[in-house]
């Protein structure tokens, strides 16, 4: 079964708290941005939107500390497949203290395909590179369900304040978040993340995620971020 989030390569067709608090509490510090294109540009949008059918779509990312970054998505099938690094969306995952990545970092997008839901992407940020032993290798790995969803968590809804006031639909449960207790994590994942949810803060700034440690990385750390479509 094809992944509900696929790629579709560009040669085919492809806060409140505020910035001192923040500072005085952060150590390590990630930005996450989903940008649409939209007329052949590239637009940053509101990180729960509800993204259509065949919209395409690609992640900003920034960390203030140099490292590896590896990003996986279990799509609403079940399905776990590695999104970067791999040849389609570029091989090189090191990042830079303070520069910005585009995920794909090649001419690939990502473009929203299949039935309505959340796609689950964990990205695992880590100021180490992972042994060849991580076992995050593409289309090799499936999960059972992390438990059973309410009926309302199966199709993505409409925030009406924000609909108002923006004319947009967004979902306010979807975006960067933690990992809930007791969910199971795509194999390669389950043993790489050393801090807890509530070690991590999700600010957000505008259209940014922040996620950010209070205290500076020893290892890699895994978060999710729910991408909700029709």
């Amino acid at each position: 079964m094809r992944p509900y989030l696929v790629l579709l390569l560009a040669l085919a067709g492809m806060s409140g708290i505020s910035q001192a608090q923040s500072s005085a509490q952060t150590r390590s510090r990630m930005e996450i941005r989903v940008e649409r294109r939209e007329n052949g540009v590239w637009k940053m949008v509101d990180p729960g939107l509800v993204f259509e059918r065949n919209d395409q779509v690609r992640f900003r990312y920034r960390a203030n500390f140099a490292g590896y970054l590896y990003v996986v998505n279990r799509s609403t099938s079940g399905k776990v497949e590695r999104l970067f690094p791999r040849e389609e969306t570029g091989q090189d995952n090191r990042i830079a203290a303070g520069k910005d990545y585009a995920i794909p970092a090649t001419e690939a997008v990502f473009r929203i395909a299949g039935p309505a839901g959340h796609e689950l992407i964990y990205w695992l940020a880590s100021p180490i590179e992972l042994g060849k032993d991580a076992e995050l290798q593409p289309d090799t790995s499936f999960l059972p369900p992390v438990s059973k969803p309410r009926p309302d968590d199966l199709i993505p809804r409409c925030d009406d304040a924000i609909f108002r006031a923006r004319g947009d639909c967004v979902d306010s449960s979807a975006g960067p978040q933690g990992i809930a207790p007791g969910e199971q994590l795509p194999r390669g994942l389950s043993g790489a993340g050393n801090a807890t949810p509530r070690d991590l803060l999700f600010l957000r700034e505008e259209k940014t995620t922040v996620v950010a440690s209070p205290v500076p990385l020893t290892g890699p750390i895994v978060y999710e971020f729910r991408l909700a479509h029709k």
